[in-house]
C-alpha cells in the first residue's frame, strides 16, 4: 500500500468540508503503520469518496513480487449503498459484482431464469454457448481483474477461500459499525422446515447442550452430504432440485464450521443453541420415551474465528468507516483487532447543529407492558406534528411491525389515515420508493428503516423515533452478555442506531430536518451511553428542547387543507422543520410559546433495575 496517493486517488474534483484534513489524517495513520485505521465520518462526509481514495493507495500489479497481493476490495452490508456506488459517477471505477440471484439467463428460452437456475447449473456438463456474454460471469471476470471490486459484505464473506477472489492488499469497509453483528447473523445456523429440504424426514432430537448439537450437527452434515451426492449423480435437475443442491452444500459448509469451530481449543467463539418448540414446525414431539425437537437455531457470540476467516484473512491493509463506531477498544474487542495495531480517525461534522435539531416530545415510556397506555399518546403527537408540519413529509419509525400497525390503526380512527402510508415485509422497497416519488406530504410509518435511507431534501423534514430502539432481550445472545453485566455494550449499540436514524433526514451542509423523540427511554439512553456519544451528536442532545405544537386539531393535520372542508386543497405554505415556535407545548398544554432546554445532563434516571427500563420482546 502506498498512502502517498490518497489524494490523487481522490475521485472528486474538489473537496467539501472536512474531506482533504480526513484524507491527511488516514494517509498519516496508515504511514505510521497500523495495518487497520477506523474512519469515523458523519453524515454528509462522503465517506464513499473517502472510501474509493484509499481503496485506490492499494499496490497495482507488477509494483512487487507476482506472489504480492494488489487491488483493493470494496464491501458494505448495504445493498442500498452498493446500488449508490453503482450509481455515482465518481465512483465508476468500483467494478460491482453481486450473487448470481441478481442476474438473468440470457439464453433465448430462459430469459425469466436467474443465472443460479440456469441450464449452466442444471445440467451436468452443459457447454454454454454464450456464457462469454452471460451478465453475471462477465462482471464477475471484470472485477476479479479490475483494481477495485466492490460488492456486498456478503458476497464477500461467502467468496472467502475463493480462486477467483483470492487477498487483495487493501480491503475498504464502509458502514463498518455493524461488523460484529453481521458476523454473528451470517454465521448463524437456522435448521428448521425453511431451511432443511428433507425437515420432515428428520427425527430431531431433544437438544438440552451446545455438545448435543454438535453431535446432531454432525449426523446431520452427513445426511446432507448423501442427499446432495445423489442429486449430483442426476444428468439434469429441475430448479427446485438446482435449490436444493445449492441449500444442502451451504448446509454442509455451515455444520462442518460449527462442530469445527467447537472442537478447536484455541477458539474464542461462544456457541449458543435455541430451540423452539416441536409444534412449531408441525411435529407432536414424540413419546416420553423418544421425545422429538423442535427447529434449531445455532448461534455464534463475537466469532473473531470466522471474521479472521472471512474477512481479516483477505487482505493486508483495512479501512473501515462509519458514523458510528462509538467505542473503538469496544469495536476492536467484538471483532478481533488487536486495538494497539488500529487507529481511530475523527472527522468533524460539518452540517450546523441548529439544521440537525432534536425535540423533545416524550410521553412515557414503550416498554412492553406500558405501551398501551404510550401509544395512543404517541399518536395524537404525530397527529399534531403533522399539524406543524401540514407541507412536508414526515417518516416515522415504528421500530415493529406490531407498533406500526397500532399507531395506523390509531392514526385512522383520528381521521387523518388519508395522509399516511405504511408497508409490509414483503412490500416494503416498493412502498418506500412510491412515498419517495410522491409529492404529497404523506407521513410514512416505517419498521427497521434507521439506516441505508437518504432523504434529502423535500423527501423528508421531519421524522418521529417512537420507540428506542433496544435489542430484544429475548434474544439469547442478548440475554447472555446482560448476564454477564455488558450493560455498557447494551446502551452503546441502541445509542448507535438512534444516531443512525438522526442522520436520516439531514443529508448535506445546507439541509435541514427536525427529529422528534417520543420514547423517554431514549433520554435514559443518552444519558448512560453519554461517555460513547460523538461530541457533534452530544452537540444536539445538549440544545434539545421541547417545542410548542398546536392544539390537537385532526382535521387540520391533513396537508393545505381548509378544516371547515376536510380535505385537501392542495400544498401548503413551507411551515419550517427548524423548529416549533409558537402554540400549545408537546404535553398539549397552551402556553407562551417558549420552550423549555432540556439536556441530557439534567436529568436523574433510576439505577434500580436497568432490565425493568429496557424490556422488550418484540419479534
Amino acid at each position: 500500500m502506498n498512502p502517498e496517493r490518497i489524494f490523487e486517488e481522490f475521485p472528486a474534483p474538489s473537496y467539501r468540508g472536512t474531506q482533504e484534513q480526513a484524507l491527511r489524517d488516514v494517509r498519516d495513520a496508515f504511514a505510521a503503520g497500523n495495518d487497520v485505521v477506523l474512519v469515523r465520518a458523519p453524515t454528509g462526509s462522503g465517506k464513499s469518496l473517502l472510501a474509493r481514495a484509499v481503496a485506490g493507495c492499494a499496490r497495482r500489479a507488477g509494483a512487487g513480487d507476482p506472489s504480492d497481493a494488489t487491488g483493493a476490495y470494496y464491501t458494505t452490508p448495504q445493498v442500498s449503498q452498493l446500488d449508490d456506488v453503482a450509481a455515482d459517477d465518481l465512483l465508476a471505477d468500483l467494478n460491482v459484482i453481486r450473487g448470481k440471484s441478481n442476474y438473468t439467463c440470457i439464453l433465448p428460452e430462459e430469459r425469466d431464469t436467474p443465472v443460479n437456475q440456469a441450464p449452466c447449473v442444471r445440467e451436468r456438463g452443459y457447454d454454454c454457448s454464450v456464457k462469454h456474454r452471460c451478465p453475471y460471469f462477465s462482471d464477475r471476470a471484470i472485477a476479479s481483474n479490475r483494481e477495485i471490486a466492490a460488492m456486498t459484505l456478503a458476497y464477500f464473506m461467502q467468496t472467502a477461500g475463493s480462486e477467483v477472489f483470492r487477498k487483495r492488499d487493501v480491503v475498504v469497509v464502509d458502514e463498518a459499525h455493524g461488523l460484529a453483528e453481521w458476523a454473528e447473523m451470517y454465521a448463524t445456523i437456522q435448521l428448521g422446515p425453511r431451511t432443511v429440504p428433507f425437515w420432515d424426514d428428520l427425527r430431531v432430537p431433544d437438544v438440552d447442550s451446545v455438545e448435543r448439537a454438535v453431535r446432531y450437527a454432525e449426523s446431520l452434515a452427513g445426511t446432507c452430504e448423501r442427499r446432495k451426492d445423489d442429486l449430483l449423480a442426476q444428468d439434469s435437475l429441475s430448479p427446485a432440485e438446482v435449490r436444493e443442491r445449492d441449500r444442502l452444500q451451504e448446509l454442509i459448509g455451515d455444520l462442518k464450521w460449527f462442530v469445527s469451530d467447537f472442537r478447536d481449543p484455541q477458539s474464542p467463539t461462544t456457541w449458543l443453541v435455541d430451540q423452539s418448540d416441536p409444534r412449531s414446525s408441525g411435529r407432536d414431539g414424540g413419546d416420553g420415551d423418544d421425545p422429538q425437537g423442535g427447529p434449531l437455531t445455532i448461534k455464534p457470540m463475537s466469532p473473531e474465528k470466522y471474521l479472521q476467516h472471512t474477512v481479516w484473512d483477505r487482505g493486508n491493509k483495512f479501512a473501515l468507516l462509519s458514523a458510528t463506531i462509538l467505542n473503538k477498544d469496544a469495536f476492536c474487542r467484538q471483532v478481533g483487532l488487536e486495538p494497539d495495531r488500529v487507529a481511530l480517525v475523527d472527522v468533524d461534522h460539518t452540517f450546523p447543529v441548529e439544521n440537525r435539531t432534536l425535540y423533545d416530545v416524550t410521553q412515557g415510556k414503550m416498554t412492553y407492558d406500558e405501551r398501551d397506555e404510550t401509544t395512543p399518546k404517541i399518536a395524537r403527537t404525530i397527529v399534531r406534528l403533522m399539524q406543524h408540519h401540514p407541507d412536508e413529509k414526515g417518516l416515522i419509525h415504528a421500530h415493529s411491525y406490531d407498533i406500526q400497525e397500532r399507531l395506523a390503526d390509531l392514526l385512522s380512527d383520528f381521521g387523518v389515515g388519508d395522509r399516511v402510508r405504511t408497508h409490509d415485509r414483503d412490500g416494503r422497497d416498493a412502498a418506500l420508493d412510491a412515498w419517495k416519488a410522491s409529492d404529497d406530504p404523506d407521513v410514512f410509518l416505517s419498521v427497521k428503516m434507521e439506516e441505508a435511507l437518504d432523504l434529502k431534501g423535500d423527501l423528508c423534514r421531519w421524522q418521529v423515533i417512537c420507540k428506542a430502539p433496544f435489542l430484544n432481550t429475548g434474544d439469547s445472545r442478548v440475554a447472555h452478555r446482560l448476564e454477564e453485566g455488558q450493560w455498557a455494550w447494551y446502551y452503546r449499540t441502541t445509542l448507535r442506531t438512534v444516531i443512525q436514524a438522526c442522520g436520516r433526514v439531514v443529508r448535506a451542509p445546507d439541509d435541514y430536518g427536525a427529529t422528534y423523540l417520543a420514547d423517554s427511554s431514549l433520554l435514559d439512553c443518552f444519558e448512560r451511553a453519554r461517555t460513547d456519544m460523538p461530541d457533534w451528536f452530544a452537540a444536539q442532545v445538549d440544545r434539545m428542547e421541547r417545542p410548542a405544537l398546536p392544539e390537537f386539531e385532526p382535521r387540520a393535520a391533513l396537508a393545505g387543507t381548509d378544516p371547515a372542508s376536510g380535505g385537501r386543497s392542495g400544498r401548503g405554505s413551507h411551515t419550517g422543520s427548524r423548529g416549533a415556535t409558537s402554540g400549545a407545548n408537546a404535553d398539549g398544554n397552551g402556553g407562551s410559546g417558549r420552550s423549555s432546554s432540556r439536556s441530557s445532563g439534567s436529568r436523574r434516571s433510576s439505577r434500580s433495575s436497568p432490565l425493568a427500563d429496557v424490556w422488550d420482546t418484540d419479534e
